[in-house]
């Protein structure tokens, strides 16, 4: 009998120490698990990391799973969430250089006239993102271009 499988959403807060993310990833790949997504950052609190990973199992599986990241010592506390129980957001963040916002007035216009709509509307999916960005006829960066904007600021 094949037990049914959901998304949950893993919260950890830990101590930041070397070789805790091996760890705690060898916990999935025992399993065979595959994690669908693993973010980690600094919390509020100094000095405590705050990792989030995103997985497809059953609830009796995700529940052992906590119980034995929980026994790791960096780990302060874990926990899991379904899809219903987590809230999502996304941002979009839109790069124009200084020069034109000051000299082109186009430019100027489309922020005038889509300032409160970008700060009083949510963009439910990227299809509305997307639709917008055509609205507002934004220029699209290409892979060279996209590739300046992640490369490391050196000085």
């Amino acid at each position: 009998m094949k037990t049914s499988t959901q998304r949950y959403t893993v919260s950890i807060y830990t101590e930041n120490n070397v070789g805790l993310l091996n760890r705690i990833s060898a916990i999935f790949q025992r399993r065979h698990i595959n994690i669908d997504s693993i973010n980690s950052s600094i919390s509020e609190i100094e000095g405590v990391s705050r990792w989030t990973i995103v997985v497809e199992v059953s609830e009796a599986q995700i529940r052992k799973i906590i119980g034995q990241i929980e026994r790791q010592v960096e780990v302060i506390r874990a926990q899991y969430f379904t899809d219903e129980e987590t809230i999502y957001q996304e941002s979009g963040l839109f790069k124009v250089a200084s020069e034109l916002l000051f000299e082109e007035r186009q430019i100027q216009n489309i922020i005038k006239d889509h300032y409160d709509y970008l700060h009083m509307h949510k963009l439910e999916n990227i299809a509305e993102m997307d639709k917008f960005l055509k609205i507002c006829n934004t220029p699209r960066l290409n892979q060279k271009q996209i590739a300046t904007l992640n490369r490391q600021i050196t000085s």
